[in-house]
Formats: structure tokens, C-alpha cells, sequence
């Protein structure tokens, strides 16, 4: 069961096909209990500025802070999932901007390479 790739992708080296360049889960900050403790009015002044910070105990959410504000959003089915998948420790919420977190793709192209498709897709030579 494979992904059709046009031809016009082979050119360029490898197939650009089903290349994900970021995540789509929205990082939080998250913070030890000591190192909150320690560094309170740092991450008070983040919590203000609009920061949402997630606090652990031995690598657990045991609470979220966030600046005060008209009821919080409704919490979506699926966010209440990942939840709870990450309190029973299913689940492992990742760090924010850590670029150690995860692997350089292998995927090169020549610059200009992602341009060039996008113009022969929409016939714009």
C-alpha cells in the first residue's frame, strides 16, 4: 500500500512525498516542581505575557498555569484523550522548541526544488 508520487518528484533525488516539516500540536512549556519553586516570578511573568505552563511531578502533569480570563475553552474530545493517555503515562508530552527532540530528516533537495514543484502542480511555469 503505497503513496502515488509523481514522476516529476524523482527528479529533484528522492520522492518528496508525505514530508512533514513541523508538528501540528501546539507546545506548551512544561516545568519541574523544584524548578518552578525556584524561579516563581520568572514563570509568573510567562503566565501573564500568555504563556501556558504545565507543571510535573517526576515527569507527571499535576497542573497548569495560565493568566486569568473569561472561561477557559471548551476542552475538545480529543484533547481530553491525550490527557488522559499522558496522566496515565501512555503518553509522553514532548518539549517545546528542543530541536534534539527529533531527528534531521534524510529527505536533501536542491534549493529552489519545493518552488519548482508548486509552480509545475498549479501550471505556472
Amino acid at each position: 500500500m503505497g503513496v502515488d508520487v509523481p514522476a516529476r518528484a524523482y527528479r529533484y533525488g528522492a520522492p518528496l512525498a508525505d514530508v512533514v516539516s513541523r508538528d501540528y500540536i501546539v507546545p506548551m512549556k512544561a516545568v519541574g516542581v523544584r524548578e518552578l519553586k525556584a524561579r516563581l516570578s520568572r514563570y509568573l511573568r510567562e503566565v501573564q505575557a500568555g504563556e501556558i505552563i504545565l507543571v510535573t511531578d517526576r515527569g507527571r502533569v499535576v497542573a497548569e498555569l495560565r493568566a486569568p480570563g473569561p472561561a477557559a475553552p471548551a476542552e475538545s474530545d480529543a484533547d481530553r484523550a491525550l490527557r488522559r493517555l499522558a496522566e496515565t503515562g501512555e503518553l509522553r508530552i514532548g518539549e517545546p522548541h528542543d530541536p534534539q527532540a527529533y531527528r534531521a530528516s534524510p529527505v536533501r533537495a536542491r534549493a529552489g526544488t519545493a518552488r519548482t514543484l508548486l509552480a509545475e502542480e498549479r501550471d505556472e511555469r
